[in-house]
């Protein structure tokens, strides 16, 4: 007999439940210090499992990619969220709760780690050719296979350990670290292709 869709809903919430820690580093990566002062990441992590349990097919469809990557998916969508709501809003400019002793320049987290990346394979460049360079190399990355990008994510975004890469990609870490230096060599292939990744 097949399982009720109660069952099923109940089934996916406990694997979601498996990536909690993870989503609560990533959520601490990635939410902009401005919102801290109104959520904590267990917020946006919760909000984001509510928001995965209500979007069954999504983890359905495509099986091949992996549980983690669909709920960063959600966790980047329910920063976007918030960010939208709270930082866009002319209502309230929260901008005006800044601790101006802070040493935030308003960069967003999201460009430190492309930059941070970018500079940790190639020589670092200066700021007027960041923007640019970030352009190019999320369009290197896509052109990469999506074994490729995910482990390269995972590592470089995400912050994850060799092993810790082997149990989200379910490969032993063996694999996962042949796949890593491979995808890294093919990145730097291309990019050193682009004049503005030479050295």
């Amino acid at each position: 007999m097949p399982e009720s869709k109660e069952d099923a809903e109940n089934l996916w919430a406990d694997t979601f439940w498996k990536y909690q820690d993870r989503l609560l580093i990533l959520a601490a990566r990635n939410l902009h210090p401005i919102l801290r002062r109104r959520f904590s990441v267990e917020d946006v992590v919760q909000d984001t499992l509510m928001a995965a349990c209500g979007r069954m097919e999504f983890f359905q469809n495509c099986p091949e990619i992996p549980v983690y990557f669909k709920l960063r998916t959600i966790l980047f969508q329910t920063i976007a969220d918030y960010e939208r709501k709270h930082l866009q809003c002319q209502k309230r400019d929260i901008y005006k709760e800044r601790d101006f002793a802070s040493s935030d320049t308003g960069s967003t987290t999201a460009q430190i780690h492309w930059e941070q990346f970018a500079d940790s394979i190639t020589s670092p460049l200066s700021r007027l050719v960041r923007k640019d360079r970030h352009e190019l190399l999320k369009n290197v990355l896509e052109a990469l296979s999506e074994n490729d990008r995910q482990i390269l994510t995972l590592r470089h975004f995400d912050g994850m350990s060799n092993q810790e890469c082997a149990e989200v990609l379910e490969i032993d870490p063996k694999t996962a670290s042949i796949r890593y230096v491979r995808a890294l060599q093919r990145l730097k292939t291309q990019l050193t292709q682009l004049s503005e990744f030479r050295l």
